[in-house]
């Protein structure tokens, strides 16, 4: 008869509340909360902390831009508040996973940019010994020896990048030519060591020619390089 299955399942049904009740079935098992591990703990710091270096960014930006004095004075405690709260989250983040490259760099990116010189230039060195030829860590370290009027360093460092990253080495290369103006004005990021470089014996002045020349070879060898495009489409 087909109704037998049909009232066998209707027993079935009614009896099973009273099965999880006893016990005589296994129940689910709670779930567990997640525990992320170092590496992944670390990478949300990183992540946080690049996301507060960007807002930094914009406020430094718009301080830069501003003409009223007032909303400069706020954009640039906006912008050190920013900068604060990333270097701290990528401290976090080498604590927990010392093996980031990019955390080191950026360790020493929001360390420069709060006048930390000498630990930026750690962080970068341990960025360099973790990934070799990092072009950006090599970028930025050029911009911390400026910082600290280390112009033989710095120059060091525009060769090293020409040779492999001339995006950045022209980007080495405007902030020259930034720190240059600064130091002959007095103004912001005019560095330690007034006209004269640091340890090096040259003047402001011969820094600023070995600039001129940089640029214009940098200028010669992109034509060059267009040329060359060009006559391979012929």
């Amino acid at each position: 008869m087909r109704t037998l299955p049909m009232l066998c399942g209707c027993l079935l049904v009614g009896l099973a509340p009273v099965a999880w009740a006893n016990g005589s079935m296994s129940r689910p098992m709670p779930s567990m909360p997640r525990v992320d591990t170092p590496q992944q703990k670390a990478q949300a710091a990183y992540n946080d902390g690049v996301h507060d270096a960007k807002k930094a960014d914009k406020a430094q930006a718009a301080a830069d831009a501003a003409t009223d004095a007032g909303r400069k004075d706020k954009a640039v405690r906006e912008a050190h508040e920013e900068y604060a709260s990333a270097n701290a989250k990528f401290r976090e983040a080498v604590g927990l996973d010392a093996t980031l490259p990019e955390a080191w760099n950026y360790l020493g990116y929001t360390n420069r940019k709060l006048g930390n010189y000498d630990e930026a230039l750690a962080a970068y060195a341990k960025a360099l010994e973790l990934k070799p030829g990092y072009a950006d860590a090599l970028e930025y370290r050029g911009e911390a020896y400026l910082g600290l009027s280390r112009i033989p360093d710095a120059q060091q460092a525009y060769l090293d990048l020409y040779a492999g990253n001339r995006a950045l080495a022209a980007k080495l290369l405007t902030a020259m030519k930034s720190w240059v103006a600064a130091q002959r004005t007095g103004g912001v990021g005019a560095g330690t060591a007034g006209a004269s470089t640091a340890g090096s014996g040259a003047s402001l002045d011969d820094f600023d020619k070995w600039i001129q020349e940089r640029v214009q070879i940098a200028g010669q060898t992109a034509a060059l390089t267009r040329a060359g495009t060009a006559a391979a489409w012929r």
